[in-house]
């Protein structure tokens, strides 16, 4: 995949005579069309304006409703075509050329031009929309002046005529076609924006598999089959119908009994064990690897939060086994921000010890002897509250008192992403999952003073000027030809990101394990999708 990033490439190549023919997305198993699903989340979602939406459960939608330039094969992180019939990059890995497939329409019947990339991507980088995903563009020339409100266009992106576009980079950038395929790069149709009047994220015009047909706030939303959709074998469900308000062991019961496909919010700790050993269960339970971290953040902006010590002395605070006991063993202790399997992790750093008696210490000496008193933000969906109460008590033991806030996710997010709300969050179900194979993902979106502005996700609100010069350093690092100095130089990044500031407690990686009825089809990599999270385009029903 990143072989490609330096020299010619064309999709029309990788796939023969096929051009945009969805068997090269096949999954396994033979396919069928039709039927209806229905899959339920306890938390309603804010938004569906790809933009904004930033969190696991609107993702999947999204990226369903919408079209990017490039897009992931299902249940893989290899990029194909998706928009783009091909590309060009120029030999000093600047310049990236981009053909777009004619006769692409929107719902709304408007054929898909290349203004229309231009202007979406302006739309996710303009800070007036608020939206978390601006920093994955940075290295395109004019991201900076936007961001900075100096500017309402990127010089950067450039139409050549209808169907073809092209980017102008400041440098290479290695991960410049993964981020072309996050949902903040999706397509979308100014008139459609301006009609909306700010609530496009509840009346979506897109150019992807499905349509939303209704959004009943608090109860359903119902996705239909797109007639018009360019990729004429897909998706080969008629429609699902996202249920909320659904408590996850009701979820369970209701698709045990055939009355639900797919239990969104996966299966609690409490019931895991029983369903793994019941053969009634059989077939039914999808659990995967996946490139995430679960993490305390610990905002750098609010005192005494803002003395590196005091965030010192909370990370070694916390018995993270104990923790990862909570949930029955589904995930290994964190030791820093990136996962085990993601390249530049660093195997020889162990992090923070568990150390109560030093924690105590660093207190002190930060002033703080007898503690102090914070909050803590986590979602309300069973067991991030009792994961916190654990976390909690552990802060009680060196001192800090943690009042905890459980609520619903949308509402968890928009804490996280309000300068000076709250101290803390666990991100438990919110943890970072990779948008895509690339350690550059745990720093951009989270870590990276670009994401430290209002509803973007670097919770702890950390800035570090020295580290932004070193994370773009790296970036332009040529990849294959450094991969391997280009990932040694992320790994210390990394770890000194945690041994000198520790904005993050790192508690664990988790895996991923949800519930499936038996009538669904496709493998499991589609409904644990590494870049969808589910896949609707890929799933299908039994016949």
């Amino acid at each position: 995949m990143i072989k490609s990033l330096l020299k010619k490439t064309a999709f029309a190549a990788m796939l023969a005579t096929t051009a945009l023919v969805p068997a090269a997305f096949a999954v396994s198993g033979t396919p069928s069309k039709g039927g209806d699903i229905i899959v339920t989340y306890k938390d309603d979602i804010a938004t569906l304006d790809p933009a904004v939406g930033y969190d696991w459960q609107n993702w999947s939608m999204i990226n369903a409703m919408f079209s990017r330039l490039v897009d992931y094969k299902p249940g893989t992180t290899e990029l194909g075509p998706a928009l783009a019939d091909s590309y060009d990059v120029s030999p000093d890995g600047k310049t990236y050329t981009f053909k777009i497939h004619p006769g692409v329409k929107f719902s709304n019947g408007r054929e898909v031009t290349a203004a229309d990339v231009k202007y979406s991507i302006e739309r996710a980088v303009n800070p007036k929309t608020q939206g978390p995903g601006a920093g994955f563009f940075h290295s395109i020339v004019g991201a900076d002046t936007m961001t900075a409100g100096k500017s309402q266009t990127m010089d950067g992106i450039v139409v050549v005529d209808d169907h073809t576009v092209r980017f102008n980079l400041v440098q290479p950038d290695a991960t410049f076609l993964n981020v072309l395929a996050l949902n903040f790069a999706s397509v979308v149709p100014k008139e459609a924006v301006d009609a909306a009047k700010g609530d496009f994220g509840k009346h979506p015009v897109g150019s992807g598999a499905f349509l939303l047909k209704e959004w009943t706030v608090g109860q359903r939303l119902v996705f239909v089959r797109n007639p018009n959709y360019f990729v004429k074998e897909r998706p080969y469900v008629d429609s699902y119908t996202v249920e909320v308000g659904q408590e996850p062991l009701v979820a369970l019961l209701r698709l045990q009994k055939g009355e639900v496909d797919i239990a969104g919010d996966g299966i609690p700790p409490a019931k895991y064990l029983q369903m793994r050993k019941s053969p009634d269960f059989k077939g039914m339970i999808v659990d995967r690897q996946q490139l995430e971290t679960s993490y305390v953040t610990l905002n750098t902006q609010i005192k005494p939060l803002d003395n590196p010590k005091v965030r010192q002395a909370l990370n070694m605070a916390i018995d993270k086994n104990r923790i990862v006991r909570i949930i029955n063993g589904r995930a290994t202790p964190a030791s820093q921000v990136l996962p085990p399997m993601m390249p530049g992790y660093d195997k020889s750093y162990s992090g923070y010890a568990f150390d109560p008696t030093k924690a105590k210490e660093l207190l002190a000496e930060a002033g703080l002897k007898d503690g102090f008193t914070t909050t803590i933000y986590t979602s309300n969906t069973d067991p991030q509250p009792r994961i916190t109460q654990a976390i909690q008590q552990d802060f009680a033991a060196i001192g800090v008192k943690a009042e905890i806030k459980a609520l619903a996710n949308p509402n968890v997010i928009a804490a996280g992403g309000t300068a000076g709300q709250a101290p803390m969050v666990w991100s438990g179900g919110l943890g970072w999952i990779a948008d895509f194979p690339d350690p550059s993902d745990f720093y951009g979106p989270i870590l990276a003073c670009g994401s430290a502005v209002q509803g973007g996700w670097n919770w702890s609100w950390f800035c570090n000027k020295a580290f932004e010069a070193r994370a773009q350093a790296a970036d332009a690092m040529p990849v294959p030809a450094q991969a391997e100095a280009r990932y040694a130089t992320w790994a210390k990044i990394f770890t000194d990101i945690q041994e000198n500031d520790a904005p993050w407690i790192p508690v664990f990686n988790e895996r991923r394990v949800l519930a499936k009825s038996k009538r669904m089809g496709g493998s499991d990599e589609v409904y644990l999708d590494p870049t969808r999270v589910i896949d609707y385009e890929a799933i299908y029903v039994n016949k």
